[in-house]
């Protein structure tokens, strides 16, 4: 007898429903290990967790501008529009969200998806080729730059660039896991080749990180998460000194905020050379713990994790995380069933 599929279960800590439903928002977060994406709000009249997911092969980078989002997937980047207008509801979801455009990049391992200055067009982290992207008219992308330590462009995956952070809709920092030019040679450096650079000026402004993703401008400081020892701080743009606010009991990959909380997700690492031989691992026996899926909510002020969101069963890694501010229960329409035929919305004028 064959054994069953492992379920998937989502358990949240005991205030973590009422916490998400008095922000009065929701959240998104994918994973490329299950190639899913899911939406998590609140059930307006039991006060219960909504949960919505849809399929999309290796989907990653989540990136949110207004009532837009983009998905990055296997090779292909959607645009999803909410066909809602604000105010309305189709049964007791107050977003749906719709693919209305995917455009084909090719495999070129999309990491960080985020709105491009008007939010019209998305600015994206293309890994495979070290450089930061977005679309182009005849192109697979057009880079938008590359870090000063890679001499050209090439599809070599060199210093592992994974995060981007905006500030006024214009790229302000990365993250790499090494400053190597050769391909691969990120894998050699994992444990402490980790840099923050500032995309304007392509200076350094941290070095010595272990693995560091998702760095987000956020109230004028700089967070970031070093994955390969489980910490979630900020950057002191005087001094380039990482500044730790709490241990995270996995590996830690994507990164939102409401209010004064952040989110962050947690991975139990694959038993692969990428996550082999972390500090991570050390720091998880010293605590007598094993690694966790899991969202979790982040009190900035004190550091403390005072909501969870624990993932067991089919689903062991996350890459992405999203906040959608004033949207209490959304819902997205994929391409598996025949939803997505009878989904219409018209524009509401002619073009002039």
């Amino acid at each position: 007898m064959s054994e069953a599929p492992p379920q998937l279960e989502l358990t949240p800590s005991r205030m973590f429903p009422s916490w998400l439903a008095n922000s009065g928002s929701s959240l998104a977060f994918t994973t490329y290990q299950a190639g899913k994406v899911f939406f998590i709000g609140t059930n307006r009249e039991e006060g219960k967790l909504s949960i919505f997911e849809r399929t999309f092969n290796r989907c990653m980078g989540l990136g949110v501008h207004e009532r837009r989002l983009w998905l990055s997937s296997l090779y292909q980047l959607f645009r999803f529009e909410n066909f809602l207008d604000e105010g309305q509801q189709q049964g007791d979801y107050d977003a749906v969200y719709v693919p209305v455009e995917a455009r084909t990049t090719g495999d070129v391992d999309i990491h960080d998806v985020h709105p491009y200055r008007d939010g019209r067009q998305p600015i994206f982290v293309v890994t495979r080729f070290n450089c930061i992207a977005t679309f182009d008219e005849r192109n697979s992308f057009a880079p938008v730059w590359i870090p000063p330590f890679i001499d050209r462009l090439a599809a070599e995956d060199r210093c592992h660039l994974n995060g981007l952070a905006m500030k006024d809709g214009e790229p302000a920092y990365v993250t790499c896991v090494s400053r190597t030019n050769v391909s691969g040679g990120w894998r050699e450096h994992r444990m402490g080749g980790g840099v923050i650079v500032s995309v304007p000026d392509g200076k350094i402004v941290a070095e010595g990180l272990s693995m560091p993703h998702s760095p987000r401008l956020y109230d004028g400081q700089l967070y970031v998460l070093q994955s390969g020892i489980g910490e979630f701080g900020r950057i002191n743009l005087e001094t380039g000194a990482f500044e730790k606010l709490c241990f995270l009991p996995g590996f830690a990959r994507g990164l939102t905020f409401l209010g004064r909380h952040a989110i962050i997700g947690v991975s139990r690492p694959r038993a692969e050379k990428t996550f082999e031989g972390l500090a991570l691992d050390d720091r998880l026996k010293e605590q007598g713990i094993s690694s966790r899926c899991q969202l979790a909510v982040v009190n900035l002020d004190t550091g403390d994790i005072e909501h969870t969101l624990e993932i067991d069963g089919v689903v062991q890694e996350l890459y992405d995380v999203g906040a959608l501010p004033g949207i209490v229960r959304p819902q997205a329409i994929g391409f598996k069933t025949d939803d997505i035929r009878f989904v219409i919305r018209p524009a509401k004028t002619l073009p002039s």
